[in-house]
């Protein structure tokens, strides 16, 4: 499992860069303002799934679930807000991501920076 490097995007701009999807699964930082952008250059679609641990804190009286993104093949999805109250997991911090498939598929993790 691969910890992505979380882009900041500001007024500036960003030179987004993407990483190699890890057959074993990523990680990201989580954050109101953290979005997880997926790529997948396979010929099928594919899952991509964020856990959300058992006992999220989240909101009070809401169950969830697992996040889980049909990516279509040649397409591209942006997942967020990645909020820490929801996605964190209790023992790394971080929120944890699976792939059905990692054939051409590329992610990045980013931060919309507050002027």
């Amino acid at each position: 499992m691969a910890t992505l490097t979380t882009q900041v995007l500001t007024r500036a701009g960003v030179g987004p860069t993407y990483a190699a999807a890890t057959g074993g699964g990523d990680a990201m930082t989580c954050g109101a303002d953290n979005f997880l952008h997926i790529k997948n250059g396979a010929g099928a679609t594919m899952t991509v799934t964020l856990a959300i641990p058992s006992g999220s804190s989240g909101y009070p009286n809401v169950a969830y679930t697992s996040t889980a993104v049909a990516v279509p093949n040649a397409g591209e999805r942006m997942i967020g807000p990645i909020q820490a109250p929801i996605y964190q997991d209790p023992t790394t911090g971080l929120c944890t991501i699976t792939y059905s498939t990692t054939a051409s598929v590329t992610v990045g993790a980013f931060n919309v920076q507050e002027p």
